[in-house]
């Protein structure tokens, strides 16, 4: 009886622990200040509208997918996944730029865009990896090579796909300045004031999930400082502010992020110098130790919104993407 006082005590004591941690920390107002810097952006956002799909999920849920077809039969299928707290529209001009050279789909990811049935929630950890890998079995044609690309969490999530179950069904990856992991060296504190994480609710309810425990998962873990001007602006109302458990989860790499770094295919990743994110010269030191696949391009003066319509990179993904044609 008394070995049993101890486990049940060993047991209750760290749950107790963890739903207060969770407890301790709420959501609160942002100023919308002291983020990234989103002036470059509005401006492309209303222009080069292209056609959409509606691609049902496993689930029965329709996934809405900006769409550009391939001029070439063999051309690859590019499937680029948008950053934290926006949706696919962020990729409109660089899918225009780049129609030529592959077909294009843009998903706005689950919880994301116009009219999502949770905004800033999954199911389920693991959702958004499922959902990828429903588009590209709905979409790819037989033999056609499929490249997955992501900007900022977007890229993070490319890297969590690559190192998971469906990571066989990518050829290759482009990551524009992507997150890696909260402590990783490439990450600067709170990702350059964009992000405020709630730690100890993080941090309760990972204990909980460690124990089986999911019932919480769909509480707010993390905050993003979307600035004012854009909340009140024509798109305000598809902004993301915040996330779940299940969906921060989902929307980056594993713990152990360097083995799904491992497991990536040939990639190019590009970010640019003033990025206020992420430190972009600690990418290739730290990816280059765990993997051999990879390109890495730096681009002057350009910021971390900035990257995804920098004349430079489109250069780069289309030189890229013209050596996944090739098989080189």
């Amino acid at each position: 009886m008394f070995i049993l006082k101890i486990i049940a005590i060993s047991v209750v004591i760290p749950m107790v622990i963890a739903v207060g941690l969770v407890l301790s920390q709420t959501p609160v107002t942002l100023t919308g200040k002291g983020g990234l810097d989103f002036s470059e952006v509005g401006e492309r956002r209303t222009v080069n509208i292209l056609p959409r799909l509606s691609v049902p999920m496993r689930d029965g849920v329709n996934l809405g997918v900006s769409h550009v077809a391939a001029l070439s039969p063999d051309a690859p299928l590019l499937i680029l996944i948008h950053g934290s707290g926006w949706h696919g529209m962020q990729f409109n001009q660089l899918a225009s730029d780049l129609s030529d050279t592959a077909e294009i789909l843009i998903p706005d990811l689950r919880g994301h865009g116009e009219n999502p049935v949770r905004r800033g929630d999954v199911d389920y950890i693991g959702q958004l990896e499922d959902d990828i890998a429903d588009l590209v079995r709905a979409r790819a044609k037989p033999g056609q090579k499929v490249i997955l690309g992501g900007h900022s969490s977007g890229g993070g999530l490319v890297v969590r796909f690559a190192g998971g179950a469906n990571g066989d069904l990518i050829d290759g990856a482009v990551l524009l300045a992507p997150f890696l992991k909260y402590n990783a060296p490439t990450t600067r504190q709170s990702s350059g004031g964009w992000a405020r994480v709630l730690t100890r609710r993080l941090i309760g309810l990972s204990m909980l999930n460690m124990a089986g425990i999911k019932a919480l998962n769909h509480l707010t873990v993390i905050q993003f400082q979307m600035p004012k001007n854009v909340l009140d602006g024509p798109l305000g109302h598809t902004a993301t502010t915040a996330y779940s458990y299940r969906m921060n989860t989902s929307f980056a790499p594993r713990n152990d992020y360097l083995a799904d770094i491992a497991k990536l295919p040939d990639f190019l990743l590009v970010t640019g110098t003033n990025d206020e994110a992420f430190f972009a010269d600690q990418y290739q030191p730290l990816m280059s130790e765990n993997t051999g696949n990879g390109q890495y391009h730096l681009v002057e003066g350009v910021s971390h919104l900035g990257i995804v319509d920098a004349p430079e990179t489109q250069v780069q993904m289309r030189a890229f993407i013209n050596g996944i044609i090739r098989g080189n």
